[in-house]
């Protein structure tokens, strides 16, 4: 019997939470200091500052991308989705920049990530780069290969980059 592949976080998920924690800390903070300075304090003003800091924290907080196996999955603020990587049949950038990536599967299985996490994080990376080969060779992918050699070679040079830095090379 298989046993399913362990869960592949992406580790820079830790300080980004930490950083939107903080920002609603400091949202809730300052509204709170200004209402004690400006406005007379009381429980229903905190009640509703405490509820904004929080609506500010779970709007920034990353959303959690693993990959176990051959399921990268994706879970946000309000849902889950998952898309299997070896039978993806199209990848788009979903903006100008390529800020979002969009895989969808031949399930309809559709997943939005940011390339940053493929780039931080060389598991989800193989993983998402195997997947796309099987994809390819049973003739799946039919859309996409120019996002994501644009990606692969992006990622390549970064990564290129940090070895001739930490070499001493320039």
């Amino acid at each position: 019997m298989d046993r399913p592949a362990p869960s592949l976080p992406d580790p820079r998920r830790a300080a980004e939470i930490r950083t939107a924690a903080g920002a609603a800390a400091a949202l809730l903070t300052g509204l709170l200091m200004f209402d004690a300075l400006f406005a007379t304090p009381g429980t229903p003003t905190a009640v509703i500052w405490t509820a904004l800091g929080l609506l500010l924290y779970t709007l920034v907080r990353p959303p959690r991308v693993s990959v176990s196996g051959t399921v990268l999955t994706v879970r946000g603020l309000l849902r889950e989705r998952s898309v299997r990587l070896d039978l993806l049949v199209s990848v788009r950038s979903r903006s100008r920049r390529g800020s979002r990536l969009v895989l969808e599967d031949l399930h309809g299985g559709r997943v939005r990530l940011a390339p940053r996490v493929l780039a931080g994080t060389p598991l989800l990376w193989h993983s998402l780069d195997a997947g796309v080969r099987r994809a390819r060779t049973e003739g799946f992918l039919r859309n996409g290969t120019r996002e994501l050699q644009f990606l692969a070679d992006h990622i390549d040079g970064e990564r290129a980059r940090k070895v001739f830095e930490a070499s001493g090379m320039h």
